[in-house]
């Protein structure tokens, strides 16, 4: 498909080449129709129950999941004081947070996605040499002898910073030989936590893409390494699609209604679009027509929206510099698998300046005590695209939904944040604070 796909705000296409926030709706959402090419609500059961077989062996693995007994998970949070910060009234919904900052062991929405596609290739190699058998248990994989076994292997990974944290963690922690491939925007804290665990750790002086790609090349040259490729995987994929599962779970607990009249509205910040791309197809087979998703990326990087509007494309190409503050979403390029698997589901995508990131970091932090990284923000900006842009409005009216706003849910999705070291978090919020003083002003 070469066509360019605009939505009514014709506006979107000049704001993007302009790096100025914007709004696009997707004019092929139809939740209604069959997509043949993403996977099915069976393969998001099968990633859920993959994470339970392997729950008690991340329990002994990991002392902070014991108390979970080995699950990984994040809690569904009200945010009061982030929503008056916000003005967002009351009648037009209430905002939640899904407070994946805070999931453990990686510190990020990655941990969903890198530890499901480790525990995979674990599991299907213990399976193949005989060590486990289907359905059994699986405590045999942290013996000593399957530990040696596991050191035979590499796993790779090209990254800006989280994903490489969740692959390198989880394969160190069960043998694996580690390595990952950081572009040169990635924090050095990042580096420095990952070597602290024994992971390789190879510097590239270019752009997300050509850390994935030396890394691709690399693993392409040992039959004993497995790459993970974040561009292509289904497995990365589906690890993140199963936190629908606990999302919908969570939403019972605490009363959230999603139907006609309830809608659930959901930001995502979005990189290469596999971890936005997994949830979103997950609250689709959980809520069909109620749910609306929207991708939020930075205004100088925004990928997942270049390639909506031109499929193929990358940020370079709509004279974009992929520079960004929020290092988890500078990528040039998005993934074709998740482009494809959004076509008809997803609702639109929005871009946010820096500046705004790093407001809405300080502000949730005062507000909700909630410590994220920059990238993490990009799903506050979301109500006020829907709410107060002609585009946001439009796509409202079209739906049925303006009158139904009352019952609405607004779901920020938080991505990454809790390894922050204080000082670093400290010069983020300082940075927010003066830039919503300088705005108030």
């Amino acid at each position: 498909m070469t066509t360019v796909l605009m939505s009514s705000n014709s506006q979107c296409l000049h704001d993007l080449r302009a790096a100025r926030p914007t709004l696009w709706i997707n004019p092929l959402r139809d939740p209604a129709t069959p997509n043949d090419s993403a996977p099915s609500l069976a393969d998001v059961v099968a990633a859920q129950a993959r994470f339970r077989r392997f729950a008690p062996i991340l329990a002994r693995l990991f002392p902070e999941l014991q108390a979970s007994g080995g699950r990984i998970e994040s809690a569904l949070l009200r945010a009061p004081g982030m929503q008056s910060a916000l003005n967002l009234p009351r009648e037009q919904g209430r905002l939640w947070v899904k407070t994946d900052h805070s999931l453990p062991v990686a510190g990020s929405i990655k941990a969903r996605g890198g530890i499901h596609e480790v525990l995979e290739f674990a599991e299907s190699l213990a399976l193949e040499h005989g060590m486990i058998e289907s359905d059994t248990d699986y405590t045999p994989l942290v013996a000593p002898s399957a530990r040696a076994f596991f050191q035979r292997y590499r796993i790779s990974v090209g990254s800006t910073g989280n994903l490489g944290l969740s692959i390198g963690v989880m394969a160190s922690a069960l043998g694996f030989r580690a390595t990952v491939h950081m572009s040169s925007d990635a924090k050095p804290w990042k580096k420095a936590r990952l070597r602290a665990r024994g992971v390789e750790v190879i510097e590239h002086a270019g752009d997300y893409a050509e850390a994935v790609a030396a890394g691709r090349q690399e693993a392409q040259q040992d039959a004993y390494s497995y790459f993970v490729d974040d561009e292509h995987s289904l497995s990365l994929l589906l690890g993140y699609s199963a936190a629908a599962l606990q999302l919908r779970e969570q939403c019972q607990m605490t009363g959230i209604r999603v139907d006609a009249e309830h809608p659930l509205f959901v930001y995502l910040p979005c990189g290469v679009g596999g971890a936005p791309a997994g949830i979103a197809l997950g609250l689709h087979y959980m809520y069909g027509a109620h749910v609306h998703t929207f991708f939020a990326e930075p205004t100088q990087s925004p990928c997942f929206l270049a390639d909506r509007l031109s499929p193929g494309s990358s940020v370079y190409d709509w004279g974009l510099n992929n520079r960004s503050d929020a290092d988890g979403l500078a990528v040039p390029r998005a993934s074709a698998l998740a482009g494809e698997i959004m076509t008809s589901r997803l609702a639109g995508a929005y871009t946010v300046e820096d500046d705004t990131l790093f407001e809405h970091l300080y502000r949730l932090g005062e507000t909700a005590n909630m410590h994220i990284e920059p990238s993490a923000a990009a799903g506050f900006s979301g109500p006020a695209m829907l709410l107060h842009t002609d585009a946001g409005r439009d796509y409202l009216d079209r739906h049925d939904l303006t009158h139904r706003l009352r019952g609405a849910t607004h779901l920020a999705w938080t991505t990454g944040g809790l390894f922050v070291p204080t000082d670093i978090y400290t010069r983020f919020a300082e940075r927010g604070e003066l830039i919503a003083k300088t705005r108030r002003d």
